[in-house]
Parts: structure tokens; sequence; C-alpha cells
């Protein structure tokens, strides 16, 4: 009995040590050596950059040590070429998960950090760029060496995966948080947004919320857009529909009077939807079909009145997107009700109203809206 307490006694001290021992291990401190000596690229290599998705160039570095022999982790930091790396422009992880002393990094990603420098598209530039070597929490600066990059830029405009609106003169101020999700049209080239600015108050836009971002507004003219701009304006308050296309770095931005409801079988206006925020528009009003010999006809789309780029008044409309001859049913109500701009009209790319609209008061809302395609919704108010 007396041996059994005893080897009870002496395991628990034995786990006691152990767990204390592991509870160091755990909390201590890991120092890691800086990365002493680069091998790639070149110091001032220059370096063209290409379109091409597979476009790459290698970084590699000299192994650093941990001082218990366990794992590094690298960080290659990039930054303007009068920068400390405090607050690197760009941070890429190296290969394999960040273990390996090396990084292949796409000359899309380089365009992207030149971009960030201030360096215009097609035009040279230079960027620094060093290693952090890491384990936990404890990073070392690469001190013993920086070396500086040239690189030429891709022409025209490298588009994001991602755009958002921001600035003083938008809906939502300027709080990058609350920046306005831009919509990306098919091709991913393109963008577009229908917003509220307001004037002499400035606008641009972001690829991103965090602070390593792109910016791009339009130029002077109003028909181009450039990166790394601070900003533009508009003369009147007013709702905008506003186009990126980054493949021809093409701007184009229009005014918004007023969008209403148009009755086809009266070639009329019945009311109008104001807008309302965030790219909704809303209106309602008295709808009587007409009677015709054959029955009452309720077709009906959207009329929007603008003032394009140039300063000139136009007349645009709002159809179906999935073409019909029918008022809408429960199987397609979703796809019924989906819009696109068409060739203006009094009888293609209509819709119809359902049969208990006609003599009420119907409630309309536009939705032209970044997260869903362009739709709209009809509701009978009594």
């Amino acid at each position: 009995m007396r041996n059994k307490i005893l080897l009870i006694t002496v395991s628990l001290l034995t786990l006691i040590s152990f767990t204390r021992c592991s509870d160091d291990n755990e909390f201590k401190e890991v120092k890691v050596t800086p990365v002493v000596t680069f091998y790639s690229p070149d110091n001032n290599r220059n370096v063209i950059l290409q379109s091409s998705a597979t476009a790459s160039l290698y970084f590699e570095w000299e192994k650093a040590t941990a001082e218990d022999n366990g794992l590094v982790y690298y960080d290659v930091l990039f930054d303007k070429v009068d920068g400390d790396f405090s607050n690197p422009l760009f941070v890429v992880t190296a290969d394999n998960k960040g273990i390996s002393t090396g990084a292949s990094i796409t000359h899309k990603v380089l365009n992207k950090i030149a971009g960030l420098a201030g360096i215009a598209s097609a035009e040279e530039g230079s960027i620094k760029w060093t290693v952090m070597s890491s384990r936990g929490l404890t990073q070392t600066k690469a001190a013993a060496e920086s070396r500086i990059i040239n690189l030429t830029r891709i022409a025209g405009i490298d588009a994001p995966d991602a755009l958002f609106l921001t600035g003083e003169g938008t809906e939502n101020g300027g709080d990058i948080s609350k920046a306005l999700t831009v919509k990306g049209l098919e091709g991913g080239n393109e963008f577009e947004i229908f917003t509220k600015l307001l004037a002499g108050k400035k606008y641009y836009f972001v690829d991103s919320k965090n602070e390593a971002r792109r910016t791009f507004s339009a130029e002077a003219t109003g028909k181009t857009f450039k990166e790394n701009t601070d900003g533009a304006t508009v003369k009147n308050d007013g709702v905008y529909r506003i186009n990126l296309d980054f493949s021809t770095g093409v701007y184009s931005i229009t005014e918004i009077k007023k969008l209403s409801l148009f009755f086809c079988p009266t070639n009329s206006l019945l009311f109008d939807l104001d807008y309302k925020g965030n790219g909704i528009f809303e209106g309602q009003g008295f709808v009587e079909f007409k009677q015709e010999s054959w029955g009452r006809d309720q077709r009906y789309k959207f009329q929007m009145e603008i003032v394009n780029s140039s300063g000139q008044s136009q007349t645009t409309q709002w159809g179906t997107k999935n073409g019909t001859d029918s008022a809408p049913g429960s199987a397609d109500e979703k796809a019924y009700f989906l819009i696109k701009e068409v060739s203006v009209n009094q009888w293609d790319d209509k819709w119809k109203f359902m049969s208990d609209i006609d003599m009420a008061t119907a409630k309309i809302k536009v939705y032209f809206q970044a997260d869903n395609e362009y739709t709209h919704t009809v509701e009978k108010v009594n």
C-alpha cells in the first residue's frame, strides 16, 4: 500500500514538473535572426511588367534561424524608395505557406504595388523591398539589406477584383468602412454604380477598405479616369450613374433627373420613382389599364431622363431582361422582374401588370444594386 502511494506521489510530481516545463516552453519568447543576404532579384533590377496571368518574378533570400531550431516564417515587405517599412505598402507571404526562403510574385501583384507607390500606368518607377523573418509574435526586420526594383507598369489600368465608392461627396460620407460596393459587370473590366453625389465634395474609388489600397477617380475632362488621383467632384447634388471601364480607362457619368413608370398603351408616364439611397428608386401611384376591343392593356416599363457627361439631355428606357408577353407567374417570378437598358420605343421589352393592379394604387421599387441583378418589384397598396 505504501509503495502504491509513493508511486502515485512520484507520478504527480513528475506530471506537475512536466506541465510547468511545458508551460514555460509555451510562453517563452523564441528569438529569430534577421535575414542577412538576399539572392534575387538583383539590386536595381529593371522589370517590364506583363499582363499575362502567369508572368511572375522570383524573390529569394538566405535562411534565418530560430533559437529553438524550429520553423521560421517569412514575409516580403514593399515600400516606397524613401520608406522605412514601418508601414509597408504591401506584404506578400513567402511560398509554401510562409516557410520557403523565396516567393514567386506575379506581375499583376507587382503592378498593383507599383500603383500603390504612385507610379502611373505604363510609366517606370522604383520601389523598395525587404524580408521579415518571424516565429509566432516575434519579428525581426531584415535590417542587413533592402533592395530597389525598377518597374515599368502595365499599360492601361489593371482591373481590381472589387471596387468601392467613398469620399465626403458620397451617400455614406468619407468613412472608408462604409464605402459603397460598385457592381462588377460581365467580363470583369467594367464596374457601375447608381448613387447620390453631393456638389463640390470629393468622391473617389478604392479597391479595398484596408489601408493597402489603390485609388481611382475621374480626370478633369470627366471622360477618363486614372489611378492615384485625389478625387473628383460634381457641380450639382443629384443621383448619378457612373461607369468605369478598366480595359480602356474610359469614365462615364450621367445625372439621372428622374425615373418614371412608362405605361405602354397610352405612351405616357404615370408617376415618378424617387431615389431612396443604396441604388433603390421607389414610387407609387394609381394604375388604370387601357380598355381595348380585345381586353384591358396592362403593359409597362420604365423611362429615365438623364444628362450625359457632355451636358446633353437624353431619354433612356429600362425593360425586361427576359422577353415575355404575359403577366408573371409564381414559378418564374424572380427572372420575370429582372431589368436591362433597352432601346426607346412604345411597345418592345415590356412587362405586364398582374390583373389586381388595375384600378388600384401600386408601389414600385427598382433596384440598381451591386450584390444582385438589376430588378424591380410591384406591390398593390389598396
